[in-house]
């Protein structure tokens, strides 16, 4: 029994600094590709405080490492819609708040401002927009049936087209077109526009 607690311990202790690297990677990862999308492996390390093969360590290639990154970003994100309640709010704000959580995301992300990444599978290889798509097309149905929006468009389409909405948003920041925050105000009108019934 002592044994066990004498080895038990140490890889305790092992796993916890894993995780504090791992979590060190993924931050310096976020800020210095957010502003660099060409950095290198070398290049995160550096900011993170670790040595390079630490970063290999633990992601066995930069994709591998924007892939985990992504997942982190989405899984926050996916945190903070449940948190949000979005059955009990009307669905006009409902769909305002799911765009809100999503551009709050990208501040904090701002690598998936990127085309090349925010577009990036899970690391199962599925949709990343899957889950979100489905609340929207809730949110949407939800307001077709109070009369709030469109019934003659299905929910599914008006979901993933609010989604690519949220693409070509990013894509005009990206190119300079549009501040962060003048692309947030046009998503939100252009998606509400989208979905709202005929006067």
């Amino acid at each position: 029994m002592a044994d066990q607690l004498d080895t038990a311990a140490p890889a305790r202790r092992r796993r916890s600094d894993a995780r504090r690297s791992i979590d060190a990677i993924l931050a310096a990862a976020g800020t210095v590709l957010g502003e660099r999308p060409d950095a290198s492996m070398e290049d995160i390390a550096a900011a993170a405080g670790v040595a390079r093969q630490t970063v290999y360590a633990h992601f066995t290639s930069r994709d591998a490492l924007i892939a985990a990154l992504v997942e982190a970003a989405r899984l926050q994100g996916l945190a903070e819609l449940a948190a949000a309640r979005l059955d009990l709010a009307p669905p006009t704000d409902a769909v305002r708040r799911i765009l809100d959580i999503g551009w709050e995301l990208l501040r904090r992300y701002p690598l998936l401002l990127e085309p090349a990444f925010n577009r990036v599978p899970r690391l199962d290889g599925s949709d990343p927009h899957r889950t979100v798509a489905e609340q929207l097309e809730e949110v949407v149905e939800r307001g077709q049936q109070s009369g709030d929006f469109d019934r003659a468009l299905p929910a599914r389409w008006l979901a993933a087209a609010i989604i690519d909405l949220g693409h070509t948003a990013a894509e005009q920041v990206t190119a300079g077109h549009l501040t962060t925050d003048a692309a947030r105000a046009v998503l939100v009108e252009s998606a509400l526009r989208l979905c709202r019934a005929p006067s």
